[in-house]
């Protein structure tokens, strides 16, 4: 199949709003897994005084991992689909209430297009949940992210990458023949999670994609697993922008 991208997959996302927590609940250790991959960005003092980018923040289950592990940060979750970013609203205005809220925001754009309304250094962190297989130029993202983030900025990539062994793909193929796009077909987003197959086979494996980091210019670059049935199918990669000279 033609993979989605631009404003097809940003109506595929919207259409599969509101679905698509239910669905993702449904896979073992979804939200454990993002809560570790942000833990993996080693922010200090709760985040005291730092900005971090949620980038391809969807509903925002990224945005409230970034919050437990850095409650004192201010947040800025920015998604290309309007129906996602209604559910991550959504989930902050039910936790009004909680003081460590306060400073989260979202944007609704495309990563793209953060290039003309962001000053260069603008974040301390930057954490890109899903994000990248789903871009038309991963590289030109990749730049950008490097341009946003000040001297010595932290990226955190979580990320749909298959491991080196066969058996990863067969592993992921497996489930999502049997799992995930069947439950795709009976909420109506059939495309959707089509998309989300292929898109993961198409896209690089974890160490092709750590090499486009460190071409992208990050440095410190690290592949780490995660637990359970998504190791060897999805990683968290941590790296740094290099430091002011």
């Amino acid at each position: 199949m033609t993979l989605l991208r631009g404003d097809a997959l940003s109506e595929a996302f919207d259409q599969g709003s509101a679905a698509y927590d239910r669905l993702v609940a449904a896979s073992p250790g979804y939200h454990g897994h993002l809560r570790r991959s942000a833990r993996r960005l080693g922010l200090a003092d709760g985040g005291a005084g730092l900005r971090v980018l949620d980038l391809g923040c969807g509903t925002g289950a990224s945005t409230e991992a970034l919050i437990a592990a850095a409650p004192l940060a201010r947040v800025t979750g920015v998604d290309a689909s309007a129906g996602m970013l209604e559910r991550a609203a959504g989930m902050l205005e039910r936790a009004a209430a909680k003081p460590r809220l306060t400073h989260v925001e979202f944007v609704h754009a495309p990563a793209e297009a953060l290039a003309g309304r962001l000053a260069p250094g603008s974040f301390d962190a930057v954490f890109a949940g899903y994000l990248l297989r789903n871009v038309q130029d991963a590289d030109a993202v990749l730049g950008l992210v490097r341009r946003l983030l000040v001297p010595s900025g932290r990226l955190a990539v979580h990320e749909y990458t298959l491991g080196g062994s066969p058996v990863d793909r067969v592993v992921w193929n497996a489930v999502c023949s049997t799992i995930i796009r069947p439950a795709g077909r009976l909420t109506g987003d059939a495309r959707l999670y089509r998309h989300l197959q292929e898109s993961v086979n198409t896209f690089d494996t974890a160490p092709e994609f750590a090499g486009r980091l460190r071409k992208a210019g990050f440095q410190g670059v690290r592949v780490l697993p995660l637990p359970g049935w998504q190791t060897g199918i999805t990683h968290t990669f941590v790296g740094r922008t290099a430091q002011e000279a």
